[in-house]
């Protein structure tokens, strides 16, 4: 089982954290996982079903039989995809019913989703895999034949969103292929063709080809304005997967401007106060957020907060969800106490609620940032309390080896290390190399995390050589892993020279050290991040021990000019 863990930052500064403060909330609406704050969203009334509008002629599908399975489980397909957000259904948005009658195509084409649905539900990964291998056959040999048709690309639609939920998105790249080469040959009046090309952008999206994904939706939009309308509420869905995109391409104004438009149209069909406007508002805001611009960030989660509370009440869980959102807002404000009161009062509200159970990953999310913004402002002993709630609650869930203790065992130790409780940090650190090498074997990189944590201890310490040897393997083991030239790398060499100042007489090694540091970082961060100026501070500190004014000098320059940009920036 093999355990990610994240790079270590250098010596002179350490990192509890699983991500930075202020930060794990600003990836897209709809990303892969959602957001730890909100998996209230998924709980909104929009059903996930197929909606294609028209009926078509039949085209016969490869179904497994349905007496087998009694209830439909929840599909596990990626929440980007246009099947979880917002349908396009007439149900779902003006409220009238679909026609009588169904056709017996887009019947089928549901029973197809729903029989994959459920395999995956229940485990049954090969089957569906199967089924669905059996439908793309069929349909390549009608597409190899020369047909091009609506019930192809509906077909290829289905069978590729079904991958998705398997998760084999390089087959769904193989399928895009010809999905494109279908879809184009149709005309934008064909009855589904605008349902397809949502389903069709978000897949685009999913596997990062946002360029294509855009451009897929805009297909789809303008086809949907033209049959509804430039307010319809049909348009919400790919309007929210073509600003995920956009931000992702770093499009943000125009993204941003997407967002707006759907909280417009949503307002004017469902009011104001409506439960719908939660995901556009929460990607609007972490957009905001994202850009840096927090104080317009605070605005559409506010609007949430506010939201939740008049459809649920003050003490249901979903205040506290959204109450943490406005906390990340107000944290990267610089408002840091009221960042604080609100994730305790969150914390608390879910608790008293039941909303979630005490060892779910969002919890677990909420706890850690909070314990990190604790330790920012000089509370670390509240914010280590937290630490080893975390980690008393995984031990209790799961057992005191598991795996997943070995994040809290680190972030514990970093806190110790801060507080200059450096024994207690080599016992926790010793405690996850035990579990580490048990989970993922001692030559795994995973595994250097905690060796060069466990090496910064020792060294506080006082004990210089065994520091020195385990800062060695880690880098051997980062090497191999990585390569000489990467900034995994690097990094175990800034922790390596910094124990070595201590053991090695001979100034110039360290400084050759050094300046290969210097290079990996150069080459990969770029000449003017903050790890740059850092190195080129140490650099010109062995320089002058060695009496090596003339490149000092020209050195020296370098780093007053860094300097002065640090300071502009830290200024606006």
């Amino acid at each position: 089982m093999a355990i990610a863990y994240r790079v270590l930052p250098p010596l002179s500064s350490y990192s509890f954290r699983r991500s930075k403060v202020c930060q794990h909330m600003e990836s897209c609406l709809l990303s892969k996982d959602l957001d730890c704050f909100f998996v209230s969203i998924q709980k909104h009334s929009f059903d996930v079903k197929l909606s294609y509008l028209k009926p078509v002629r039949t085209l016969s599908l490869r179904c497994a039989s349905r007496t087998t399975f009694t209830s439909v489980g929840p599909l596990g397909i990626d929440k980007d995809s246009a099947l979880n957000n917002i349908q396009r259904s007439k149900t779902s948005f003006d409220g009238s019913k679909a026609a009588d009658g169904e056709d017996g195509f887009e019947r089928e084409l549901q029973e197809l989703f729903d029989e994959v649905k459920m395999m995956i539900s229940m485990g049954n990964k090969s089957d569906a895999a199967d089924l669905l291998r059996a439908n793309y056959e069929a349909v390549k040999e009608r597409v190899n034949a020369g047909a091009r048709g609506m019930e192809e690309a509906a077909l290829i639609d289905v069978i590729a969103l079904g991958y998705m939920a398997l998760g084999d998105l390089k087959l769904v790249g193989s399928l895009l292929g010809m999905f494109s080469e279908v879809v184009n040959s149709l005309k934008d009046d064909e009855q589904l063709l605008d349902s397809v090309l949502v389903h069709m952008g978000s897949m685009y999206s999913t596997l990062g080809k946002f360029e294509k994904s855009v451009t897929i939706y805009h297909r789809a939009i303008d086809i949907m304005e033209k049959k509804y309308g430039r307010e319809s509420v049909f348009l919400v869905t790919p309007f929210l997967g073509m600003a995920k995109a956009l931000g992702s391409m770093g499009k943000a104004a125009k993204a941003i401007e997407l967002y707006h438009r759907t909280i417009t149209i949503l307002e004017s069909g469902r009011g104001a106060q409506s439960e719908d406007l939660v995901i556009p508002l929460f990607g609007l805001g972490n957009l905001l957020l994202q850009e840096g611009k927090a104080k317009d960030a605070e605005t559409p989660f506010l609007r949430i907060l506010n939201i939740y509370t008049k459809v649920y009440g003050e003490c249901d869980g979903r205040v506290g969800m959204a109450m943490c959102s406005l906390a990340h807002a107000q944290c990267a404000m610089g408002k840091a106490d009221e960042a604080i009161r609100l994730y305790r009062n969150a914390l608390q509200l879910v608790k008293d609620s039941n909303y979630m159970a005490m060892d779910d990953s969002t919890m677990e999310k909420i706890r850690i940032d909070l314990a990190e913004l604790l330790h920012v402002v000089g509370r670390g002993k509240e914010g280590r309390e937290l630490l080893e709630e975390c980690l008393l609650i995984t031990e209790k869930s799961r057992g005191k080896e598991h795996p997943s203790s070995v994040t809290h065992l680190i972030n514990l130790a970093t806190s110790h290390l801060r507080s200059k409780n450096y024994a207690e940090a080599e016992h926790l650190l010793r405690t996850s190399l035990q579990i580490m090498a048990k989970t993922v074997g001692t030559d795994d990189q995973s595994i250097t995390f905690p060796m060069l944590h466990l090496a910064v201890a020792l060294y506080h310490l006082r004990r210089d050589e065994e520091a020195e040897q385990i800062a060695l393997e880690a880098l051997r083991i980062r090497e191999k892993a990585f390569g000489k030239d990467s900034l995994p790398v690097a990094e175990a060499l800034d922790c390596l020279v910094s124990i070595q100042n201590r053991l090695i007489k001979d100034d110039g090694v360290l400084l050759e050290q050094l300046k290969r540091v210097l290079r990996i970082q150069e080459r990969e961060l770029g000449n003017e991040r903050e790890e740059v100026l850092e190195t080129l501070k140490k650099i010109a500190f062995y320089l002058d021990k060695l009496g090596r004014k003339d490149e000092k000098s020209s050195l020296q320059k370098r780093l007053s000019m860094l300097r002065m940009k640090f300071k502009q920036r830290i200024r606006y």
